[in-house]
């Protein structure tokens, strides 16, 4: 039996709690030595989550904990300087075989110093927050999930299921977290090292300035895209518009445009037959070899290792 215990606090995420516990449960009902899950918070007894639902939790005892997983949720950066809970997270950390966070728990665990010196990630929006407030720290806000030792952490929200399974991997082999990603209806753990940023495609900023400019520059990859031309895209100054983008993103405008041809140029790469060279001149890349710079910073693989890999899966 493996002691999986997940910190909350008020306000916490329900879906960095509720997916990994699903899949946790799922992979132990198919194994001899099941997985034994609790929720732990500070005086135990009813907390409620930031959508209003309410759970029930035990409060932290002496008990051996196999994983010690803290959730995130907006008040995690308050939760994060509360010294009790640091205290707390510093004392099931000493209990358990191995650490994890998920999106912004990366902070309690911060707080509690769990993370010095190691890298990590949270959540993209939260990660330069992460590293001004922890310099100690190797934050990096573009992996899904990242080991360190022991600890691990992971990206936002869904990011949580990833991280379960390679978890559940870890214990009981790839055969039984493939057949749980299965029945969870997922597909199977996400490399760690893959970008956070497959769903910029899809980016839907609250600004309709950006939003605007976002789209324009989805149309129109092959294109010269300035920051001076998205701009006025945008009716911003070229000050502003940078300003906007990191704001709303984590990211600069170039690093949005780069990822967003390279996230375009990613889907035929795995999908076609298509020579790289022509896959780069059409998302916008002055060459092929800037496009496989490109993927290797934010895939860690090239172009040519990427379709590989499509045709071999």
């Amino acid at each position: 039996m493996r002691e999986i215990s997940f910190l909350v606090f008020p306000g916490f995420q329900l879906l960095d709690l509720s997916g990994p516990l699903a899949a946790f449960e799922m992979a132990g009902r198919m194994v001899n030595t099941p997985y034994n899950t609790s929720i732990l918070s500070l005086m135990g007894g009813i907390v409620t989550s930031s959508c209003g639902l309410p759970i029930m939790t035990e409060p932290v005892d002496e008990t051996p904990i196999d994983t010690f997983i803290v959730v995130g949720g907006s008040p995690c950066f308050e939760a994060a300087s509360v010294p009790i809970l640091a205290e707390i997270a510093r004392d099931c950390a000493s209990r358990a075989r191995r650490i994890a966070s998920v999106c912004t728990g990366a902070f309690l665990l911060a707080g509690a110093g769990l993370l010095d010196g190691k890298r990590a990630t949270t959540h993209w929006k939260h990660a330069a927050v992460l590293q001004r407030l922890h310099p100690q720290i190797k934050v990096d806000g573009d992996k899904i999930f990242i080991k360190d030792g022991n600890i691990w952490t992971s990206a936002g929200v869904c990011a949580g299921i990833d991280l379960a399974l390679m978890l559940i991997e870890e214990d009981l082999g790839i055969e039984i977290s493939r057949a749980t990603a299965r029945n969870l209806v997922v597909y199977h753990r996400r490399p760690g090292g893959q970008s956070q940023f497959s769903s910029l495609l899809e980016l839907d900023p609250e600004s309709d300035r950006i939003r605007t400019a976002l789209h324009y520059a989805r149309e129109h990859l092959h294109e010269k895209l300035s920051v001076e031309h998205l701009a006025e895209i945008a009716c911003l100054s070229p000050r502003q518009f940078g300003r906007a983008v990191f704001a709303e993103t984590g990211e600069t405008p170039a690093k949005v445009v780069e990822r967003l041809r390279a996230e375009a140029a990613r889907i035929n790469v795995e999908n076609t037959s298509e020579p790289i060279e022509i896959i780069a001149r059409n998302v916008g890349f002055s060459d092929p070899e800037r496009m496989r710079r490109a993927f290797i910073r934010l895939f860690q693989q090239t172009p040519q290792e990427l379709r590989r890999k499509a045709r071999a899966d």
